[in-house]
């Protein structure tokens, strides 16, 4: 049984009471599905083994109940490839399957086509969607991806696009003088100094993000600071970089304070170097683009 299925089972299923008529589930429609879609094993039979396996790879929905659970299940099915584009998703197989009810069901599947990962048609039923069509910078398709077999993909596009937001945004971050925030990244840098002489990954990490996180805020530029999301998943998730160096150390720490110090100095092409002389350090960011050029 799998870890899913197992938590379902011992919360209760959920009532069906209440549940509205069938019309009002036309597009999540229970019917009967064209029987060459239903030839086969359903998707999901995969083996107990795999869907454990599944089940246990990320937490970021942990805490949410049980359609929080079924939207992380499918969601890593689909990503890693389990669940192939095209494929025909019915859900009242996926009730069956992992003990739900229709309405969990329902919400989930809304939840994973808000993501790109599935759409629902008319006479066609909920299908899963080619990987051009997800949306990658969707927190969650970042943690998911980081478990299947796109993980070097994932690794190399979020170095790229790394490159591409926070040099520019350490040089725009030098323009706006808030010494509160500049002393927070200030104070970040402190921790970090500190957590890697205690040999601390998890505290270097946590004030590494925020760092980071807090310098494209620091940007005043509304649409990088709608993608500091996305820099913090890159940074927290399994499978890639848990930080801005791939391997802190004396080297990692200094860079992050010369951007303190070219912030303090209000110097924006200074700062804009010394990150992306941060960002070099990674392998990742080595095999796509070039190192600084020397002045």
């Amino acid at each position: 049984m799998s870890t899913l299925a197992h938590t379902m089972m011992t919360a209760g299923r959920p009532t069906e009471a209440g549940l509205p008529s069938s019309g009002g589930l036309d597009r999540y429609s229970y019917g009967e599905t064209p029987a060459v879609d239903r030839v086969g094993t359903p998707a999901w039979d995969v083996g107990e083994t795999e869907l454990g396996r599944v089940g246990r790879r990320s937490a970021s929905n942990r805490g949410r109940g049980l359609h929080g659970q079924l939207v992380q299940q499918l969601g890593q099915m689909i990503v890693s490839g389990d669940l192939g584009a095209d494929r025909p998703l019915v859900p009242e197989e996926i009730g069956q399957r992992f003990e739900v009810s229709r309405t969990v069901v329902r919400e989930s599947l809304r939840v994973l086509e808000a993501k790109g990962l599935v759409s629902a048609r008319p006479n066609v039923g909920t299908r899963v969607r080619p990987v051009s069509d997800w949306n990658l910078l969707d927190p969650d398709i970042i943690e998911w991806r980081a478990f299947g077999p796109q993980r070097d993909d994932q690794r190399r596009e979020l170095a790229e696009l790394r490159w591409t937001i926070e040099p520019l945004a350490a040089r725009l971050a030098a323009g706006h003088g808030r010494e509160d925030v500049q002393q927070r990244l200030a104070d970040m840098v402190e921790i970090m100094g500190h957590a890697l002489t205690q040999g601390d990954a998890l505290t270097f990490s946590r004030a590494d993000t925020e760092f980071h996180s807090l310098l494209i805020q620091l940007a005043g530029n509304r649409m990088l600071e709608h993608l500091s999301g996305i820099v913090s998943a890159a940074l927290q998730v399994s499978g890639s970089p848990a930080i801005s160096c791939d391997r802190p150390g004396e080297s990692c720490l200094s860079h992050h304070a010369h951007i303190v110090e070219a912030l303090a100095a209000g110097d924006g092409p200074a700062a804009e170097a010394a990150m992306r002389q941060l960002l070099t350090i990674q392998p990742d960011v080595d095999r796509v683009v070039p190192a600084p050029r020397e002045h």
